[in-house]
């Protein structure tokens, strides 16, 4: 089976069909509370015990290879995504088709390398795009068609260094550059990174349709203060990756309307609950794992339309309401009531999580604070001869999906998979020389850290809260100074 567990993990693992089949009852799993115990104690003995399930995958069709995705088909390597068709290596990329290598992209085709995309057709290695088609190596581009390394443009067509041309001229120059050819990528790439900082203007937070929001990427919403990559929300704060909630704080990759939630991560449409992980459309829950369309739960795992439970053991109403404040008082002497789970119940390794993107540690400072290091087994094995890849797209044979090809930053193998190979065919796009894992790891690089800083507005010496720090080299402006120097 395909799994985001590891063989020797202590507890089962099982099958999507399995899991979610009637052949097992997490109720048997089940254990009275110890008031001689501290809480996460107990949830770990029974985290032990309680099957997990191997792929958390919704309604998804020939995606085994994707995790936490729904209504996904013909999908690999996606990660977050949703509704999604011939999309591979992606996260947080939805209601999208046939995309490659893309972070946050909505409703478009054909991208590659693009980061925060929306409504985009056949667009390459760009960021901040809305609208646009067939743009390449550009940023903060809205209702744009052919332009090439272009930033800040509105309406625009046929740009190339953010200055008009012809069609023909265009076209003339798009057969010079042979985006085809590798060697000819990397002057673009070479060219584009120095353009953005000399030549682009930067918003100090990217917000739009917002009233009274701070953090960045954030659109349609109200009153929501230190959020990232949130979308219609209102009256919350420090959310990452969320859309639809009110009256919320702290949740990390919620989505589908969570309502007056603390602390959550990985839920979908959770109500009045807290410190929950994995769990969804349920409501009045507090520290669950993977506790879907459930009410009134508490400390339990992998419930699915239950009430009234405590450790995976039934109660009955009054029960519960009897035994849960005296949990809750117990655990505020034990201090653990209020905070999340700890980091030594993670059901993975420091770095095989999102955590070590945001804050990288080494394996010394993660092992010094007792959590778990993964270490990847790495098998000795003949990868072959070395695989020289020609440099052009058009050069490439149909056996370069069943070599193995060296990471030129990572030193790690991987492989071309055939859907790949098409796209990058009928895009004109050379061989990539760097792994997955590696172009995603290069992808976040172009992001912004996920915090703020105080500066001065680059035109106006206004004082703006940003997500660009004092000491980057980039124009930032003020949103009413962007706004006059764009628009």
């Amino acid at each position: 089976m395909v799994s985001i567990y590891p063989e020797n993990t202590p507890w089962p693992v099982y099958l999507q069909s399995e899991w979610y089949s009637d052949k097992w009852n997490p109720l048997d799993y089940g254990i009275e509370f110890d008031f001689s115990v501290p809480f996460f104690t107990q949830f770990k003995e029974l985290m032990m015990t309680v099957p997990r399930l191997g792929m958390d995958l919704i309604n998804c069709e020939n995606s085994e290879y994707c995790n936490y995705c729904g209504d996904d088909k013909n999908c690999y390597l996606d990660i977050a995504g949703e509704a999604n068709e011939d999309c591979y290596f992606c996260l947080f990329t939805k209601y999208s088709k046939n995309c490659l290598d893309c972070t946050f992209a909505y409703h478009s085709t054909l991208c590659h390398e693009c980061i925060q995309v929306y409504n985009s057709y056949a667009c390459r290695n760009s960021m901040y795009l809305d609208n646009c088609s067939d743009c390449a190596f550009s940023f903060d581009l809205k209702g744009c068609k052919n332009c090439l390394l272009s930033i800040n443009l509105r309406n625009k067509e046929y740009y190339i260094l953010n200055e008009p041309h012809t069609k023909e001229e265009y076209e003339k120059k798009l057969l010079e550059l042979n985006l085809s050819s590798n060697e000819a990528l990397k002057s673009v790439h070479d060219i584009w990174k120095k353009m953005r900082i000399e030549n682009g203007i930067y918003r100090d937070m990217y917000t739009l349709n917002c009233e009274d929001c701070t953090g960045n990427n954030v659109k349609t919403s109200k009153n929501c203060h230190g959020c990232y990559n949130t979308t219609d929300s209102e009256d919350c704060k420090y959310l990452y990756d969320v859309l639809d909630a009110k009256d919320c704080q702290d949740l990390n990759y919620s989505l589908y309307k969570p309502e007056v939630a603390y602390d959550l991560c990985s839920t979908l449409n959770m109500t009045y609950s807290a410190f929950c992980y994995a769990s969804h459309y349920s409501n009045n829950c507090f520290y669950c794992d993977k506790t879907n369309h459930s009410s009134n739960c508490f400390g339990c795992i992998g419930l699915d339309h239950m009430e009234y439970c405590i450790l995976n053991k039934q109660y009955t109403k009054e029960e519960y309401e009897e035994l849960l404040p005296r949990i809750i008082a117990y655990m505020e002497k034990t201090k653990e009531w209020g905070q999340f789970f700890p980091v030594t119940l993670s059901p993975y390794g420091y770095n095989e999580t999102v955590a070590h993107e945001y804050m990288p540690l080494t394996q010394k400072e993660v092992e010094k604070n007792g959590w778990v290091w993964t270490l990847q087994e790495e098998k000795e094995s003949y990868m072959g001869p070395e695989v020289q890849i020609p440099d052009t797209i058009s050069d490439v044979s149909d056996d370069i999906c069943n070599e193995l090809i060296t990471c030129d930053k990572s030193g790690k193998p991987f492989k071309i998979i055939p859907q790949e190979l098409k796209f990058y065919r009928e895009q004109g796009i050379p061989i990539p020389r760097r792994s997955p894992m590696q172009r995603h790891t290069d992808r976040n690089d172009l992001r912004n850290p996920r915090k703020l800083w105080d500066r001065k507005c680059d035109k106006c010496s206004n004082d703006i809260q940003t997500s660009y720090s004092p000491d980057r080299p980039e124009k930032v402006f003020c949103e009413e100074c962007y706004l006059k120097e764009v628009y």
